[in-house]
């Protein structure tokens, strides 16, 4: 991948997120492995510690997924879907491994598919637990350690708590700049858009970790520094945007287009995965196991009730009420993915908790592919009319 180092940060970041994938073809001729993941619980900082590049898989919002059609059945999410159909096209040809959770069934119940085909050195399946008490604690613990050491035999090398340790703090390092990026959008107009922003982080998933972060400094500075404006460029309602993975810059585009801006969101890549940190802990599998058990707010987690359901709901989402507060949100949209049931099955309850705000809030449930985006648009504009009179 040849980028121009001349031109500004986002022009690189362009480059990078349009030959996705680019880098880490790069580093694997350079004889470094690949270790492919689809979902965000996966432990990035023990694949990098274990010297292999972590790359996430993602699926393209204007290729078929027929190719999975002897494999899968259509009411698999199209995410996955589509993933499996590119790696048959040889897209993904250059990983070495897979690693899979068990985030949800669309992704773990196909696990023996992608095993099996297209036959990769290296799979290993994530035994993720729903509860996050202390005994799912101790579970996963173990889990992780034999995650460890699958990497360790794959490797042929030992995996030490150092190496752990300096990994999370890559990692933390690179999410709280992740975070400052998302400062940026609490102006107003915002000093970055929504659509710049996903492309950042989906260009980092392709990329080693430092590498990532010293990008996403380079975009931070040169906007502090007046180098380039990346704002929308207009005074619009300022939108958050909830829901499942995505895929592209496009459901993104598609709503600043329309004349609003997003401000913040949370989605998968977003905040969901992006903004917890891990706690630097004696056993790094402590803070490790902390982080992606009980700090990412996913559907697929279970949450024990409380004395009464505003405060189960409160518990639950009030991440989306800090959020609204501190970046002043006048709407909410609600996307989930066709065939998603973890999300399908939360949004009356995330629906409730809005409307108890008092935030308008908009619900779309199609599969992620540009044919359905232009469906959409109308319905887009008319709600942004709605929130242009909520202050």
């Amino acid at each position: 991948m040849t980028i121009d180092n001349s031109t500004d940060s986002l022009t690189r970041v362009e480059q990078i997120y349009n030959d996705y994938g680019s880098r880490a073809k790069e580093l694997k001729e350079q004889g470094t492995k690949i270790v492919g993941y689809l979902c965000a619980y996966t432990p990035l900082e023990i694949i990098t510690a274990a010297g292999l590049i972590p790359f996430r898989i993602k699926s393209c919002t204007d290729k078929p997924d027929s190719q999975a059609d002897n494999y899968m059945e259509n009411i698999v999410c199209d995410h996955v879907r589509n993933c499996f159909a590119l790696s048959l096209t040889g897209k993904y040809n250059f990983i070495d491994g897979l690693v899979i959770p068990h985030a949800c069934d669309n992704i773990s119940r196909t696990y023996n598919i992608w095993k099996h085909c297209p036959g990769l050195p290296y799979t290993h399946f994530l035994n993720l637990p729903h509860n996050t008490d202390r005994s799912s604690i101790e579970f996963f613990k173990a889990v992780l350690g034999s995650f460890i050491k699958s990497l360790e035999i794959f490797t042929g090398k030992p995996i030490s708590h150092d190496a752990l340790t300096e990994s999370i703090n890559l990692y933390n390092d690179n999410r709280i700049k992740i975070h400052e990026l998302y400062e940026l959008r609490k102006h107003n107009p915002p000093l970055l858009s929504g659509t710049h922003v996903m492309q950042t982080l989906i260009a980092g998933m392709s990329l080693p970790v430092a590498e990532s972060t010293k990008l996403i400094n380079n975009i931070i500075s040169d906007i502090k520094q007046n180098k380039h404006s990346a704002s929308p460029g207009k005074n619009g309602a300022r939108i958050m945007i909830i829901g499942t993975e995505v895929a592209d810059i496009s459901l993104i585009k598609l709503v600043e287009d329309s004349g609003a801006n997003i401000i913040i969101d949370e989605l998968c890549p977003g905040t969901r995965e992006n903004f917890p940190l891990t706690d630097i802990t004696d056993d790094p599998l402590d803070g490790l196991a902390e982080r992606y058990l009980k700090k990412i707010n996913c559907a697929r987690t279970f949450f024990e009730p409380e004395k009464s359901y505003q405060e189960y709901l409160e518990k639950r989402y009030s991440t989306i009420h800090q959020f609204i507060r501190d970046y002043h949100v006048n709407g909410v949209i609600l996307y989930i993915r066709k065939y998603c049931d973890p999300f399908g099955f939360d949004v009356p309850e995330i629906r409730n908790y809005l409307h108890s705000l008092q935030i308008p809030v908009l619900y779309l449930e199609e599969d992620y592919s540009r044919s359905s985006f232009s469906r959409l648009s109308t319905k887009i504009q008319a709600f942004l009319e709605i929130t242009s009179t909520y202050e």
